[in-house]
């Protein structure tokens, strides 16, 4: 094998692709184009995992809106919401890290 193409071998093995399930496959960079980041695949995947969150923060957004006065906020169902996503991802976002 030449030596170009071992380089390239090598190149293309450092590219991953990673499956949620079956009928599903990301291809997350190709041998000329930039890394792809990982992280916004895996959030996608876990947000399936926290209805529960996003359902208090959808509620809390429906409550407040005829507010004018700026004092009510959800921030904290926000937090909430994306806590539960960042706890799901961060054990599968750090195995991939090289």
């Amino acid at each position: 094998m030449d030596p170009a193409r071992e380089q390239r071998n090598r190149k293309l093995q450092g590219f991953l692709a990673f499956s949620f399930a079956p009928s599903q496959c990301y291809l997350l960079a190709m041998a000329d184009e930039e890394p792809v980041d990982q992280k916004r695949y895996l959030e996608e995947a876990c947000k399936p995992k926290c209805v529960k969150p996003l359902l208090e923060y959808q509620a809390c957004v429906k409550r407040i809106q005829g507010d004018d006065s700026g004092h009510k906020h959800c921030t904290g169902q926000y937090f909430d919401y994306w806590s539960c996503v960042d706890k799901c991802v961060a054990p599968k976002l750090f195995t991939k890290i090289k």
